[in-house]
């Protein structure tokens, strides 16, 4: 009968949803250049507050050498 649904079709229905309705909404996008830039640097700005919030040791840092 097509009008059945396996249970791996509604777990896979259900998880899509999900993940559709936890996505935070995009912020409108601004309609002239002084307004986009203050924009990033305020989305910038939390970004980093939120990073600051978690304390990374050293020694998880990757070990780079930039030669120029």
């Amino acid at each position: 009968m097509p009008g059945k649904l396996t249970r791996r079709q509604l777990a896979a229905a259900l998880s899509s949803s999900a993940a559709l309705l936890a996505q935070a909404p995009l912020p409108p996008l601004p309609q002239n250049p002084d307004e986009e830039l203050k924009a990033a640097r305020d989305q910038n700005r939390q970004i980093g507050e939120q990073l600051a919030r978690f304390p990374l040791p050293m020694s998880t840092e990757p070990a780079t050498r930039f030669k120029a």
